[in-house]
């Protein structure tokens, strides 16, 4: 992927590199276990996946995400093409994914939401 990223690879780390999105530093390329992974935020275990026609009903992805998951990352898969067609959409939707879930119950009032 360094060497030739496709169009929404390439799209995906011009939006991700450099602290860009949000002040999360993610890497590109990275191995965690046996699996590299497209993009991880570390600071938010955070793993974002670019995926074209070739993810399309791969069990392998599955077996690999499920044992992210289980070393604590949370995964998000996006279709190339609506990297290209809508990245601000998918924007938010990694920002909305590393942001840490209300607690509950409340802290100050100790009642659930």
């Amino acid at each position: 992927m360094r060497l030739e990223p496709t169009d929404a690879e390439a799209k995906l780390w011009s939006m991700l590199r450099g602290r860009r999105l949000a002040g999360m530093k993610f890497k590109r390329q990275e191995q965690i276990g046996e699996y590299i992974v497209d993009f991880v935020c570390f600071g938010a275990r955070l793993i974002v996946e670019a995926d074209g026609g070739q993810h399309a009903e791969n069990g392998n992805d599955a077996v690999r995400d499920e044992w992210l998951t289980e070393q604590g990352f949370r995964v998000l898969r996006f279709w190339n093409n609506d990297i290209l067609g809508n990245p601000d959409g998918v924007a938010r939707e990694i920002m909305d994914a590393a942001l840490p879930p209300l607690p509950n119950p409340s802290p100050a009032r100790e009642k659930g939401l």
